[in-house]
């Protein structure tokens, strides 16, 4: 079992940066692919950015593709996502998302039924 924890959230203006962390618990940390989610109000969750447990591979959601890096340190039980050229549309809750994926280094996941553990969010708000 992982347990997440987000920070980095806050308010930024049109064209500002933010970087998100995530802490996880546990000795494992090399055995989960992670994943950045969001949501703004009134819409679904959706993925932002996914990378796998050794860090190899890593996809984006189209609309921040150039503007975000994912990124993560086994060694200290952390991923990040680098926020750059941040937009209003980019509004929402990040969610952070960890999936045991014991047999494959290079799987990245995209759908939040994916994942077994969830961090409880942190507010990023992009003014114009």
């Amino acid at each position: 079992q992982v347990q997440l924890v987000e920070s980095g959230g806050g308010l930024v203006q049109d064209g500002g940066s933010l970087r998100l962390t995530c802490a996880a618990s546990g000795r494992t940390f090399s055995s989960y692919a992670m994943g950045w989610f969001r949501q703004a109000l009134g819409k679904e969750r959706e993925v932002v950015s996914a990378i796998s447990r050794s860090g190899g591979s890593t996809v984006y959601h189209d609309s921040v593709k150039g503007r975000f890096t994912i990124s993560r340190d086994n060694a200290e039980n952390t991923v990040y996502l680098l926020m750059n050229s941040l937009k209003p549309e980019d509004t929402a809750v990040y969610y952070c998302a960890a999936k045991e994926d014991p047999y494959f280094s290079y799987t990245v996941y995209r759908g939040p039924r994916d994942y077994n553990y969830w961090g409880q969010g942190t507010q990023v708000t992009v003014s114009s």
